[in-house]
């Protein structure tokens, strides 16, 4: 998230940073603009305000944190319980293909096969550039386009 944080920054941009409160690793990067640093205590309480703002993701190489990350997601997308639309880049294509086999799951009926079409692959800046430029545009950018609501619940 630094890095992405860095270039908002250097920018002129503010940004924001949605922190989880950990022993060890997590430390809130010096390129969040202060008033919107957040710290949360609970993984699903950081996840969901992370889904809650976000229209896209980008989603690196990554651990456990950001498996989980993915997954709850992918899971929002695929579940429809997110109202918006959310373009979801998966960087890095050999790294993700080879830690998470989709097509395997596809195989044995865990997901369906429109389900690999929730996220896309890029393997440099421009390639995921590109993809988020087109689908933000479609998603949200387009002209007599209703902006859809950013999330509500299905009651």
């Amino acid at each position: 998230m630094e890095a992405a944080n860095r270039g908002a920054h250097d920018a002129g941009g503010k940004t924001i940073g949605l922190n989880i409160g950990l022993p060890f690793e997590q430390r809130p990067n010096p390129y969040i603009t202060p008033s919107l640093g957040f710290e949360f205590h609970y993984f699903f309480m950081r996840k969901f305000w992370f889904a809650y703002l976000a229209k896209a993701l980008v989603v690196f190489p990554g651990g456990y944190g950001t498996l989980d990350e993915l997954m709850e997601v992918l899971t929002l997308v695929q579940t429809q319980k997110l109202e918006k639309k959310m373009v979801v880049i998966l960087y890095g294509t050999s790294f993700w293909k080879e830690i998470l086999n989709f097509e395997a799951l596809v195989k044995y009926g865990m997901i369906s096969e429109e389900d690999l079409s929730l996220f896309e692959f890029a393997d440099d800046v421009e390639t995921a550039f590109k993809l988020l430029e087109t689908g933000l545009t479609k998603y949200y950018l387009e002209p007599d386009k209703e902006l859809p609501a950013i999330a509500r619940s299905r009651v």
